[in-house]
């Protein structure tokens, strides 16, 4: 045993050296959701929202600014020394570039709607879309996009929202967490707050810029033709009673704008709305708004008071921003005992389903009309149906000019006058078709002439009036 050689140590070979390890692939970003900024960029944001709040604090205790006169852009500048001076005494290394951002976003906070001003100053912007503190979307030229624009935290977008709903006497609060509203320019303002809005206040403002749409737009966008316009423009003169029809954005409330630019001024004209934001340019107009119940469930004032009330103002045109219920019914009433040339409109996406939405709101006002009746009210008050519809890749047009011919049983017979053809669908994503005449000649034809709007009736055989350009 002894004498033996020791055994040779067993030689491990080394193991083989690890493959560099591919990196992993980056999980894809949920779709619209902004990116987190990185440890140091957020302190660094943390801090100049600390430091404006703490500026905009100091400014309401050193200002009253009840007690300040002259103009918008005199008391912002004055305002501006203020604010510059507090920026001074603040012991912060901020540079040019980020000085001047923080002095601007003071006085937006002071003057303005905080963050909401800088697309509120955009005039290419249709929409303002807020989905919590965090998450801003613009449509811009049809198209939705996120924007960098970012509340602080969702006690900041309830202060901006209180802002809006106050200046014009409404509140937003667990009592009453949705709310309609307006602003100044006239631009719709919806807002939805928690508990209901489940990730934070929403608000939806749907602009109506200082440059409003025209006709002249509407023929140079191809929206419509000038024939269209024309016929339209006849329609109006003669007293007939028109219903706008369409989806959410097709544009209901600017086209119903620029039929009522074709009311004489002469006449009295009382609009009825739950948000005014018509722009009528007549002289002699009437505005009414609905009003909401107080903090008690009590003193309001709705669309249907406001309508009934509207018949005893000596109106000779009665426009109602939108039916949406049981005031449809007194809506039909009227335009049957003698108030011709009224203009209202409806949520539908065609114009039969229209008349299913009117008989509907009828029901709603809870007499129990036979639908029969119901119809032959609508049949008898209704002269035309104008339907605007938002095509896919964003372009709105009035796709539908349809007379409302009467009964036949109990039927409503109605025929197109003019329509828009989609053929199909552009590189760029956009629809694209044709409008043309159908051939058939209203049964008013008559009624326009004696109004002295007479029509020139070539205009309705039938013809391709206009074709979009594919691009």
């Amino acid at each position: 045993m002894f004498g033996k050689k020791p055994a040779a140590p067993l030689k491990i070979p080394p193991p083989p050296k690890p493959a560099a390890a591919k990196p992993a692939p980056e999980k894809p970003k949920p779709a619209g959701q902004p990116p987190k900024p990185t440890k140091p960029a957020q302190e660094k944001l943390d801090q100049f929202n600390e430091l404006k709040t703490r500026l905009h604090r100091k400014l309401v205790e050193q200002l009253d600014l009840t007690r300040m006169t002259g103009d918008d852009d005199t008391l912002r500048e004055q305002v501006r020394e203020v604010v510059l001076h507090l920026c001074e005494q603040e012991n912060t290394l901020l540079n040019y570039n980020e000085r001047q951002r923080l002095i601007s976003e003071v006085l937006d906070e002071t003057f303005g709607l905080g963050p909401l001003e800088v697309l509120l100053g955009d005039p290419s912007i249709s929409d303002i879309l807020v989905n919590g503190p965090q998450q801003v979307y613009v449509e811009r030229g049809g198209s939705l996009e996120l924007t960098p624009v970012r509340f602080r935290d969702n006690a900041h977008l309830m202060h901006v929202i209180d802002k809006i709903v106050s200046a014009v006497g409404r509140r937003c609060d667990e009592t009453q967490p949705l709310v309609d509203a307006r602003l100044k320019d006239g631009s719709r303002v919806n807002a939805v707050i928690p508990p209901l809005a489940i990730d934070g206040s929403s608000v939806s403002i749907r602009r109506f810029g200082a440059d409003p749409v025209t006709w002249d737009n509407y023929v140079e966008w191809k929206s419509c033709t000038q024939e269209m316009r024309d016929f339209l423009e006849a329609c109006v003169n003669a007293h007939l009673n028109i219903l706008i029809v369409g989806g959410t954005g097709s544009g209901k409330t600017t086209l119903l704008n620029n039929l009522s630019s074709f009311i004489p001024e002469t006449e009295r004209i009382v609009t009825i709305e739950d948000a005014a934001e018509l722009q009528l340019r007549q002289p002699h107009i009437v505005r009414l708004e609905s009003r909401p119940a107080n903090i008690e469930g009590k003193g309001q004032i709705a669309i249907r008071d406001l309508l009934v009330n509207s018949l005893r103002m000596r109106p000779d045109r009665i426009v109602v921003g939108e039916c949406r219920g049981p005031e449809t019914l007194d809506m039909l009433q009227a335009m049957n005992t003698g108030h011709d040339g009224s203009l209202t409109t409806i949520h539908a996406n065609s114009t039969r389903d229209a008349v299913q939405r009117v008989e509907t709101m009828v029901m709603m006002a809870g007499f129990e009309l036979p639908l029969r009746a119901i119809r032959q009210q609508f049949a008898s008050a209704i002269h035309l149906i104008v339907q605007a519809q938002r095509l896919t890749g964003g372009p709105r047009k009035i796709v539908t000019i349809t007379e409302v011919q009467g009964m036949e049983g109990d039927i409503i017979t109605m025929q197109d006058i003019f329509s828009f053809e989609q053929l199909g669908i552009s590189p760029s994503g956009k629809a694209y078709g044709q409008f043309v005449a159908t051939g058939i000649r209203p049964g008013f034809l008559e009624r326009l002439k004696t109004a002295g709007m007479p029509v020139d009736h070539s205009i309705f055989e039938r013809q391709v009036l206009a074709a979009d350009e594919v691009s």
